[in-house]
């Protein structure tokens, strides 16, 4: 690959990336060119708050702690029997070297074994509890990560890579698991070895104990340059095996895009890209983890050498006993084995870290703003769908109470709207209409002009800049989300089903629905005579996004999803656009059965499909240039005259 082909690859996926704050990807994002999730950067270095992202993860696991002072409890005999039978060799040797029998001999061994053998009980129950433990806590953990992902708004969605979203899921959960598994468990028991070792070889010869400290100071400095360099390359490595994965699953969903430009060749350069800017993190990261080991072991074997030919001199010159050299010089090595393996497990901290700030970073970014303690909810009073203020019961309310209270019809006003993804950029420009109950309003325009940015303010997926948006005359600010969401219901352009049944696919319009009210929706749509030729009807598997439909057929079970709904607002999004001619007659009809008594909001680029809406809404550069039914905006002789008579195309 030239020179100049990877500048540009880096400056499209490297890991210094970054947009301008809240903004959609480059030829990404709503009321753009497309409406797809744009690629956002993910910043290199040290984790930023080693402390605090530590103190958070334990926070996971805090909950278990009779389990952990029992897994302390199993370390602590564990380490101290490892200390104690390794101790038990100097009378075991200066028995037999000053002429004990074989009976003191097996004596010691059987101490020996009886004291190792609770060490083996104890590492298998701490290693039993700890798995548990620490499962319990991924489980947690993933359980508030996905419950967060919920709570963000759509912005997050189009400014943050997918397969990088994905990314926190698998890779960094994993990272934290390793650690939560083992490492703490190894730190806890390398820092009492490590005590109880030097409290040994105090005991044993101070002498000697100094001679093995003397490399301390050496091997620390050698294990604090490695974990510097190391601790900086997994954060590289996590963020850049995000960046792959995001690009992973961007191409296999595009798979098809790819094939018909015939990019094949073009996606696998750039994979390979990213496939060796990962390589490149991963040896660096691997390296430096690597040679942890080798350099302390090596320094370990220097302080071995140098303390064994002291020790044999101190029993030559000063009478120490041979039992005491021999322990002496296996704790020396035990001593530096501890630290190198707490240096051993930095790597693993290190990765775990940097998975965990990309978990707690999702975790951490600003959900949709809570709705009011007094916001407007929608519910069932004496049989009506009314608005009720949250912090009201209506079992309370006097029947003139109830009586007042506003009727849920759908009727939908903007005065004045003016929004904008970014500040420097105003998507919608004084934005005025009206739609009243049952109305059909229709929205014209070239790509760009704000007609999906419009249904995206009604829904709040963006809260506006300027001006009022209300439902029944309730500002929708003030009106609960998740009451304003239930009560609109959506046809996409884009369709998407989930994996499981036809009939689970049309139901998640509304959760409790029936059988019979599920079929019942199929019919409206016009789904219900297609759905009976599929070979387990209803109960149908649909897999891939329904890969095994046609693209008709998909969007007529979206229109039965939302005819299931009840919703008094419905918006079709280019809902036919994507169809042939004789399936767009079939999701027509289906449409027009649910739109009966709705409120509907409707984007086309068809304009055969909205010449029976009561008004028709021509936008250009956020900004409606005219208004009108069809035949009052033919008789202008304007835009939308060129328009519907081909003087002109829509860009």
């Amino acid at each position: 690959m030239d020179q100049e082909r990877i500048e540009r690859l880096q400056k499209k996926y490297g890991a210094k990336q970054s947009f301008y704050p809240g903004a959609p990807g480059p030829g990404k994002g709503p009321g753009g060119p497309g409406r797809g999730p744009g690629r956002q950067g993910m910043p290199g270095g040290k984790p930023r708050n080693v402390k605090k992202t530590m103190g958070r993860l334990m926070g996971y696991i805090s909950g278990d702690m009779p389990k952990l002072i029992i897994v302390f409890i199993c370390v602590i005999l564990g380490t101290v029997s490892s200390l104690a039978g390794a101790y038990m060799l100097r009378p075991i040797i200066n028995n037999i070297t000053g002429g004990a029998g074989l009976g003191a001999l097996a004596q010691g061994l059987l101490v020996m074994l009886i004291i190792y053998a609770i060490g083996v009980v104890s590492q298998y129950l701490q290693q039993r509890i700890m798995v548990s433990v620490s499962q319990k806590a991924l489980q947690k953990l993933r359980d508030d990560l996905f419950a967060k992902i919920q709570r963000l708004p759509v912005r997050y969605y189009d400014t943050h890579n997918h397969g990088d979203i994905m990314s926190r899921f698998t890779n960094d959960v994993d990272a934290v698991g390793n650690m939560m598994t083992s490492t703490i468990v190894q730190l806890i028991s390398g820092s009492i070895t490590l005590v109880g070792t030097f409290c040994l070889m105090v005991y044993t010869n101070i002498w000697l104990t100094l001679v093995t400290l003397v490399m301390i100071p050496l091997m620390m400095q050698a294990a604090k340059w490695v974990a510097g360099h190391s601790r900086k390359f997994y954060k590289d490595q996590q963020a850049a095996i995000g960046t792959l994965n995001g690009f992973v699953e961007e191409t296999v969903t595009g798979q098809k895009v790819v094939k018909v430009f015939c990019h094949e060749d073009v996606a696998t350069q750039e994979f390979t890209f990213l496939n060796h800017d990962l390589r490149d993190k991963q040896i660096k990261a691997q390296f430096y983890g690597g040679i942890m080991g080798p350099v302390m072991g090596n320094l370990s074997q220097v302080s071995y050498a140098l303390t064994a030919c002291v020790g044999a001199a101190l029993c030559v010159l000063r009478g120490f006993d041979l039992g005491g050299l021999t322990i002496f010089v296996g704790y020396s090595r035990q001593f530096s084995r501890p630290i190198n393996e707490l240096s051993m497990q930095m790597t693993m901290i290190f990765s775990a870290m940097a998975g965990a700030e990309r978990v707690f970073d999702v975790m951490d970014s600003e959900p949709e703003p809570e709705d009011a303690p007094d916001a407007w909810q929608i519910r069932q009073v004496d049989g009506r769908q009314v608005y009720v203020r949250k912090n009201r019961d209506p079992e309370t309310m006097t029947q003139e109470e109830k009586d007042a209270l506003i009727p849920v019809k759908g009727a939908v006003t903007l005065t004045d709207v003016s929004f904008g993804y970014v500040p420097e950029k105003q998507v919608l420009k004084g934005i005025s209409l009206y739609a009243k109950p049952g109305q059909k309003i229709a929205f014209v325009g070239s790509t760009g002009a704000g007609k999906t940015t419009i249904t995206n303010l009604i829904n709040r997926f963006y809260d506006i800049d300027g001006g009022t948006i209300t439902v029944d005359g309730i500002d929708i600010r003030d009106i609960e989300r998740d009451s304003l969401r239930r009560n609109i219901a959506m046809v996409l352009q884009d369709t998407h089903l989930f994996t499981g049944t036809v009939r689970e696919n049309i139901r998640y319009g509304r959760l409790d629905a029936t059988d019979a009210e599920v079929e019942q929706a199929a019919r409206v749509a016009s789904a219900h005579s297609f759905i009976m030729r599929l070979e387990n009807g209803y109960d149908t598997m649909i897999e891939g996004d329904g890969a095994n439909l046609s693209q008709g057929q998909r969007q007529l079970l979206n229109i039965a999803r939302a005819a299931i709904s009840k919703a008094p607002i419905l918006i079709l999004d280019e809902a036919t656009s994507s169809v042939d001619t004789r399936t767009e007659k079939h999701i027509e009809r289906g449409m027009d059965r649910i739109m009966a008594e709705r409120t509907t909001l409707v984007i086309a680029h068809r304009l055969s499909t909205v010449r029976n809406a009561n008004a028709i809404m021509v936008l250009e550069n956020g900004v409606i240039i005219e208004r009108g039914d069809h035949d009052d905006l033919l008789a202008q002789k304007g835009r939308y005259y060129d328009l519907y008579t081909g003087l002109t195309e829509l860009e």
